[in-house]
């Protein structure tokens, strides 16, 4: 038999008889009605992502009709094969949680099966960065296909979309502004199309991220699901899937020290989600690549913000692909950038942005960078002796009012404490105060939730309070707002300085500088330290266990340890507390 290594040759089964593992698998192949010239093209995987929960991917099998046609028209032959699917809203306790799983998943099944290059269909917060994370690791070609923003609603007049419009909402009626009629009325209005969320949150903010890695085709990160654009570009995606099987570039050619410093600065440009500083951290090392703090605070300093968007300003995703998008941005910011990066297309980032300078740009959508909205970026990290390794604070969406105080804080142990307590009329709180809240980190049994916005407390809310100083070992959602740090690491269940906080401890906050500092002496620190007890036990099997024992802190990306390029320093797979478990 001739002698194959690709398409349906390739990565044989073992039966101890080459010939015969050709033989078995083509006969197998044939069993789905293919014919002997189509097994003898070279193979498109596509990782295909619907699922019943999973909202944002339900027009998916348009999508992959779109891909296969591009395969087939370019000469290869696609097989789509199914992965985990992480619907943001229907996992609990998080979806963070399995977002490492998802990519095992998928680096598993790009190296076990027979494929030259693979499509990844993506759209849903954690989807995007899962797969870009087992890409890498497989470092097979790869190309990304992101399932695009949905279309705004409307509601008496007034535009609305998922899920910055919910949240306003939502502290609207907590806040007894609107009625039980009304809120189940925008219930019903915030989400009313295919596609992820309408505003510049994490999943948005990955799709931006990804153009700038150079990870998808130019000009279709924002493209509206709905759009017959969004189709063509699955197309489009399909014929360069094949492209790159006589072309190879592989991901860890794309996915660079400089590449993902330009997606750091679109990052802090777009004012996009805090999130994807975790998601990018983890990316990033597993093509052993680290992303430095301090260098994220040097760029955002001369890093303008650029795009207004909600949640931070006041226009939708489908207007941000209207006023010229992601083109837009990278032009407005090339003086900037690392140019010579390598772009899944075979082209610099420098000859994608020559071959696109005139194009037409909306600037009530897309600052110059002469003109811009903010002159800093929208993200900035925080240390001090809160946060040794670092915290996250989103200025573009916080009151500026509020970044250089002290306050007092209110503790809530974990998030059954807050539920418990946080609208009780009786909670001691005013608005000068920082609500604190411990135990929702990596390490803790929550698994990092987006439970850094705490809700203002309803006696406050009511009294006409929008925003205060909160603080968390959380993640917050990419839709959110307020002046909220975030990711305080080392998280309070790892037994980092978050979980010596008590009730009455006083707390300063200075944006200016940088700091988070605990304002308690060390000699009463160390005796909280001593009487500091373990929050939950380590699960005792499953995939549980495993995330207890190797998950990293949010400095790390909260990958998995044994997941991150065996080109950077070992970090150890837990923290001690998690290791006596």
């Amino acid at each position: 038999m001739t002698d194959q290594t690709h398409g349906v040759a390739g990565g044989l089964t073992n039966y101890g008889d080459r010939d015969f593992s050709i033989y078995l698998r083509r006969s197998f192949a044939q069993s789905m009605g293919y014919s002997l010239d189509m097994l003898k093209r070279p193979v498109v995987g596509i990782a295909y992502t619907p699922s019943g929960f999973n909202n944002c991917h339900r027009h998916f099998p348009e999508m992959l009709e779109a891909v296969k046609r591009g395969v087939i028209a370019a000469g290869g032959l696609p097989l789509e094969f199914p992965t985990i699917s992480l619907g943001e809203v229907f996992l609990s306790p998080t979806s963070l949680r399995y977002r490492n799983l998802m990519s095992m998943d998928t680096e598993e099944m790009i190296s076990a099966q027979p494929m030259d290059s693979v499509v990844l269909m993506g759209g849903c917060d954690k989807t995007v960065p899962a797969q870009l994370m087992g890409a890498v690791s497989a470092n097979k070609p790869a190309i990304q296909l992101i399932g695009g923003p949905m279309m705004t609603s409307r509601h008496k007049g007034e535009r609305l979309g998922a899920c910055t419009d919910c949240r306003r909402f939502w502290a609207q009626y907590r806040a007894g502004k609107i009625d039980a009629e009304e809120i189940q009325t925008v219930e019903g209005r915030l989400a009313t199309t295919a596609g992820t969320c309408a505003v510049m949150g994490t999943a948005s903010t990955m799709a931006c991220l990804a153009e700038a890695l150079g990870m998808i085709l130019p000009g279709t990160a924002a493209i509206p699901a709905v759009h017959a654009d969004r189709l063509r570009a699955a197309e489009a995606t399909g014929i360069a899937a094949v492209r790159l099987i006589g072309a190879p570039i592989r991901p860890k050619q794309i996915v660079t020290k400089d590449s993902v410093e330009n997606a750091m600065r679109v990052l802090l440009a777009l004012g996009g989600s805090t999130n994807a500083i975790i998601h990018l951290t983890a990316i990033a090392g597993r093509a052993g690549v680290e992303i430095d703090l301090d260098r994220f605070n040097a760029l955002s300093d001369e890093t303008p913000v650029l795009v207004d968007l909600k949640p931070t300003g006041q226009h939708y995703m489908e207007d941000f692909h209207a006023a010229g998008g992601m083109g837009a941005v990278l032009r407005e910011l090339r003086p900037l950038l690392n140019l010579d990066v390598m772009t899944i297309t075979g082209e610099t980032l420098r000859q994608r942005l020559d071959a696109d300078a005139e194009s037409w740009v909306d600037r009530s959508v897309i600052a110059s960078r002469e003109e811009p909205l903010e002159p800093v970026g929208g993200l900035v990290a925080l240390f001090g002796s809160l946060a040794p390794r670092g915290a996250i604070l989103k200025r573009s969406a916080a009151d500026k009012s509020l970044f250089e105080r002290e306050g007092r804080a209110v503790v809530f142990s974990s998030l059954a404490d807050l539920a418990a307590r946080i609208d009780d009329p009786a909670l001691d709180v005013n608005a000068d105060d920082f609500m604190v809240l411990q135990n929702a980190g990596p390490h803790s049994a929550s698994g990092m939730p987006e439970a850094g916005y705490l809700p203002i407390p309803k006696k406050l809310a009511a009294a006409g309070v929008k925003d205060m100083v909160r603080i968390s070992d959380a993640r917050m959602s990419g839709t959110a707002f307020g002046t909220i740090v975030l990711h305080v690491t080392p998280d309070a269940a790892s037994g980092g300085p978050l979980a010596l906080v008590r009730n009455g401890d006083r707390i300063r906050l200075s944006v200016r500088d940088r700091r988070i500092e605990l304002l308690v002496d060390e000699a009463e620190l160390s005796r909280r330290r001593r009487e500091l007890g373990r929050h939950q036990e380590t699960p005792r099997r499953g995939y549980g266990r495993l995330y207890a024992n190797q998950v990293l802190d949010a400095d790390g990306g909260c990958d998995f340890a044994f997941l991150r390029s065996e080109d950077l320093p070992d970090r150890g797979e837990a923290t001690e507390l998690l290791k006596a478990g």
